[in-house]
């Protein structure tokens, strides 16, 4: 009998023919390239889509995380950020390039985010900030953590990078915490090949991750009082040339921009196609060989999540060498790798850790997988993805 070959990639036609002619038909003429009206018109609908005050549209996810810790530490000082160490590694080289120190919780299995109630349990006078990744399109809030969060005037950042459109409550993530980033890397549910995304509600950190994002130069403000004020206090300055805060290159170009606008206004429409994708895969999964009672409520998931029901190497063995031989593209330990506490950058930084204080996030790290779910995989795909899956044994 011939082996069976699905030929499934994590991601397909994500820059699509009319995004490409969106960029050809921009560039007609003499445009500006760099930093300007169509990055700000981005900005602006995206604010409007999330339902938050403010946007700055940097060249990726992780310099929007660096950006945001960067920020955090000029308003708070040192202290602990509590971190994932399920995430995408600049997360966590955010929170330590900023001074903060590093403090790992485990993870909830049912939707792969932080446990609350260990983020909790793990709030000290020197904690500034959680640092909350939702992951693959899980939503990591409850309300019993948003007001412990309250109570202790704790700041909320959340990574959003890989949950575009996710909601808890009906209200989309990354509008909760004080601010949240987000990532367009080609993959993710909305792409602008390389990008992110810092958004927020406060109006001075938004004029402060401005700055940040372009040297730190206040002539990147919007608010004129405070632009006046600089030039006030600093008359052997020149106005155009005062750099308030030590400050990164992260922006991003008009052409981004235009395929994030290009991308914006069917972002909703895919993102249906893949909350149906993944509950049928749910629903298809073998639940007694594979875990299956992920929190989908709100959830918005750009790939099938793969969880072993028990921690059986044999039978994980066999699951890849299935999947190999079908072509079927996917990732072990889900995000970003699967346990960052066993990877030697922070190894070197933190040392050997009890990983025994960890079994959940361990258990996803050998026996977890992605696999692709975009929006145009159809759902006889998904049933021959299922049906593989289902004759492993």
């Amino acid at each position: 009998m011939p082996k069976q070959v699905l030929d499934l990639p994590l991601m397909q036609n994500n820059i699509t023919r009319a995004d490409l002619d969106a960029v050809i038909e921009f560039l007609k003429g003499e445009p500006i390239l760099t930093n300007s009206k169509k990055c700000r018109e981005f900005e602006e609908q995206w604010s409007s889509w999330l339902g938050v005050k403010y946007s700055v549209f940097v060249n990726s996810g992780a310099s929007a995380n660096i950006m945001t810790m960067a920020v955090l530490k000029e308003l708070y000082g040192e202290g602990e950020i509590i971190t994932p160490p399920l995430t995408w590694i600049s997360d966590i080289v955010a929170v330590t390039k900023a001074g903060f120190t590093p403090v790992f919780v485990d993870i909830n299995p049912r939707n792969l985010c932080m446990d609350e109630e260990q983020v909790i349990r793990a709030i000290t006078p020197r904690t500034k900030a959680v640092f909350l990744t939702h992951v693959l399109g899980f939503n990591g809030l409850s309300d019993r953590l948003l007001k412990v969060l309250r109570e202790r005037n704790i700041p909320l950042v959340e990574d959003v990078c890989e949950s575009h459109g996710a909601t808890y409550k009906g209200k989309k993530l990354g509008s909760y915490g004080l601010v949240s980033n987000f990532s367009f890397y080609f993959a993710h549910h909305l792409s602008t090949i390389e990008g992110g995304m810092v958004c927020t509600d406060d109006e001075h950190l938004y004029q402060m991750v401005r700055m940040f994002r372009s040297h730190g130069m206040v002539r990147e403000v919007t608010n004129d009082a405070l632009r006046a004020k600089y030039a006030k206090e600093n008359p052997d300055l020149r106005p155009e040339f005062i750099f308030a805060y030590p400050g990164f290159n992260f922006r991003s170009t008009e052409i981004n921009a235009v395929i994030g606008l290009s991308q914006l206004p069917r972002l909703d429409t895919n993102n249906e196609v893949r909350r149906r994708n993944f509950a049928l895969f749910l629903e298809l999964l073998d639940k007694d060989k594979y875990f299956t009672e992920f929190d989908c409520e709100g959830s918005c998931n750009y790939a099938f999540v793969l969880v072993l029901r028990k921690p059986d190497t044999a039978f994980c063995d066999r699951v890849i060498s299935a999947l190999k031989a079908a072509n079927v593209e996917f990732r072990r330990g889900t995000a970003g790798g699967g346990n960052h506490l066993r990877q030697p950058y922070l190894k070197r930084m933190l040392g050997e850790q009890d990983l025994g204080k960890f079994p959940q996030v361990e258990h996803v790290h050998f026996f977890g997988f992605y696999i692709g779910n975009f929006p145009t995989l159809e759902e006889s795909r998904v049933r021959e993805l299922c049906a593989l899956l289902n004759s492993i044994g």
